[in-house]
């Protein structure tokens, strides 16, 4: 028994370290996000815990070996095991703090600018950034853990000689992957499209809602989710309607007898648009665009701040006319002419 004491006392100093580091570096980080509550980076920081405990109970573990001595175990099978579980911790919490450091760029970023047009490419940008490093990371912790096996560093030679016919057969494998991801990264930097945009895509129009490596995530207006290889984006035209400014035009167009007093319409439509918070003040027009046998083909246009002010505008002003026409010019309605006028 004297024998497992000293062992036993290091395991539990080590399990009192990692709590106490853990227990303490939370307390901090929550007085300091108190302090600044509008900054992002401290409650992020504050998901690096549990990595930051792992980190330091296996560094400990391994320096100390207690667990050898009190199970009487091969000291290389718990030795692997040890630092397999600091190189994924260290991998791991390497992954949160990139996060949080690009997230406290974001945010100092928003504070200093008011484009949101800037904003927005910018959160594009730092989020693509994000998976990348995160994927980098993951592939040179798990590079890292498998050297650390004697067995993998022996046939490494007989690896490398056949590198070349397996790059090759897992190029033509992996091609999709590879072109979406470097798709990826030219929509992220390119500045083609970026979260929050509105864009139509194959006759749809949504929101962009997130952006990955691989896809791209679009809300359409019925709240459904649209998911669009980014590749598209790159290899096939696409409109968006807020790349350079949110404004928008819309238009109606009605089809309306010959006999309908087009000033008079004219002035009712400004009328209504003065009293629609929805029109930004800066154009509008009505205007007999065509002509046919029986109708007048009326087009009336005005400005909003973004696309989904115009659509709603545009469904009230289509409203508003009709009924003043039913209600004043009845006569400028479309009809069915069966005989001599």
């Amino acid at each position: 028994m004297p024998v497992l004491l000293w062992p036993l006392t290091v395991l539990l100093l080590s399990v009192a370290v990692t709590l106490a580091v853990g227990w303490g570096g939370d307390q901090v980080l929550q007085r300091v996000a108190a302090r600044n509550p509008g900054v992002a980076v401290w409650p992020l920081l504050r998901r690096c815990r549990i990595p930051l405990q792992l980190v330091v109970v296996s560094a400990l573990l391994l320096a100390a070996k207690p667990l050898e001595r009190i199970f009487d175990l091969s000291g290389d099978v718990l030795h692997e095991v040890n630092l397999l579980v600091l190189l994924a911790s260290l991998g791991w919490l390497t992954v949160r703090v990139v996060a949080a450091g690009l997230e406290a760029v974001l945010s100092r970023y928003e504070t200093v600018t008011e484009d949101p047009a800037r904003v927005q490419r910018v959160h594009t940008q730092i989020s693509m950034l994000r998976r990348v490093v995160s994927a980098v990371i993951a592939v040179v912790t798990v590079a890292v853990m498998l050297l650390t096996f004697s067995a993998m560093r022996t046939i490494g030679a007989s690896l490398l000689a056949s590198a070349g016919i397996l790059g090759i057969v897992a190029g033509i494998a992996a091609q999709s992957a590879l072109g979406n991801f470097f798709a990826g990264l030219q929509i992220a930097f390119g500045d083609t499209v970026r979260i929050g945009d509105v864009v139509v895509v194959d006759g749809q129009q949504g929101t962009v809602e997130e952006i990955t490596l691989s896809y791209l995530v679009v809300r359409l207006w019925d709240y459904r989710r649209l998911i669009v290889p980014v590749s598209y984006f790159v290899n096939k035209p696409f409109e968006n309607w807020t790349r350079k400014d949110r404004g928008l035009l819309a238009s109606v167009v009605l089809h309306l007898d010959h006999a309908t007093p087009v000033d008079a319409l004219r002035a009712t439509l400004h009328e209504r648009l003065l009293g629609n918070p929805l029109w930004d003040g800066a154009e509008w027009a009505l205007q007999v665009t065509d002509t046919t046998p029986s109708t007048l083909v009326v087009r009336a246009t005005m400005t909003a701040r973004s696309p989904d002010d115009a659509a709603l505008l545009r469904f009230a002003v289509r409203e508003q006319l009709i009924a003043y026409l039913r209600d004043e010019h009845p006569d400028a309605l479309p009809r069915l002419r069966t005989g001599e006028a």
